[in-house]
């Protein structure tokens, strides 16, 4: 799948994350804001690759502003971000995925 569009999910809201899929020709590249980077920096980094590659996507800019998600948390932004960037209808929802 290919990303079509920018595309955000997620609040800035404590125990949330705030994630927006954009397009890239690099192949996947993420940006992680989070005071906890140092701890758990790897681990959200790997629930959005993840994620990505469920999808089938390899190239994609992820920008993500962490307020302390959990791993569903974050898998759950990432699917709601990637449906709206590849501009996906109810009917085409990998429901496998989730």
């Amino acid at each position: 799948m290919k990303i079509e569009k920018t595309a955000i999910a997620g609040t800035l809201e404590s125990s949330d994350i705030q994630i927006t899929v954009s397009k890239s020709t690099e192949g996947i590249q993420i940006e992680l804001d989070s005071q906890v980077a140092k701890q758990y920096g790897t681990q959200i980094k790997k629930v959005m690759i993840d994620t990505l590659e469920a999808y089938g996507i390899t190239e994609a800019k992820v920008k993500a502003v962490d307020k302390g998600a959990l791993d569903c948390t974050i898998k759950a932004r990432m699917v709601a971000a990637i449906n709206r960037a590849i501009d996906a209808k109810h009917t085409d929802i990998n429901w496998e995925v989730l």
